[in-house]
């Protein structure tokens, strides 16, 4: 459950800020790997908002999730650029070489829309993929 201390310092860095609560939740995804319900009813009550008002931005946003997930995540970008650059055709090699160790995620635009194929590994963009590259980011993963 993601209450607790660490959530409290979370909390406490965003006090008073407009706009707090997109900041807060990345926070505590980044944190504990998830938003859960626990944490959605503390967030609720710290920016005097309803859990479903909470809720509705968790479960809007698919950056949010509500258990963790230790698998390591590659984020594909399948928007119209890198569609028209083939991502479409690398995308089973990179599933199979995923298997269940790996988290593959459809995302829409990592903003390489003219160095495409595209994806992203933690903070670390990659560009210009081919099924061999796209393969061997996701075994390094």
């Amino acid at each position: 459950m993601t209450t607790g201390p660490r959530l409290d310092e979370i909390l406490a860095a965003h006090a008073g800020r407009d706009g707090a609560l997109l900041p807060i939740l990345h926070d505590v995804q980044a944190a504990f790997g998830c938003v859960d319900a626990g944490a959605e009813a503390e967030v609720a009550k710290a920016l005097n908002l309803s859990r479903a008002e909470v809720h509705g931005v968790v479960s809007f946003y698919h950056d949010f999730t509500p258990s963790p997930d230790p698998r390591p995540e590659v984020q594909i970008c399948r928007a119209e650029a890198c569609q028209a650059r083939g991502v479409e055709a690398l995308v089973l090699a990179a599933e199979a070489a995923a298997g269940s160790r790996v988290r593959l995620k459809t995302v829409y635009c990592l903003g390489l829309c003219s160095v495409g194929p595209s994806a992203r590994v933690g903070d670390t963009l990659h560009a210009r993929l081919d099924e061999a590259a796209l393969v061997a980011l996701v075994r390094g993963a």
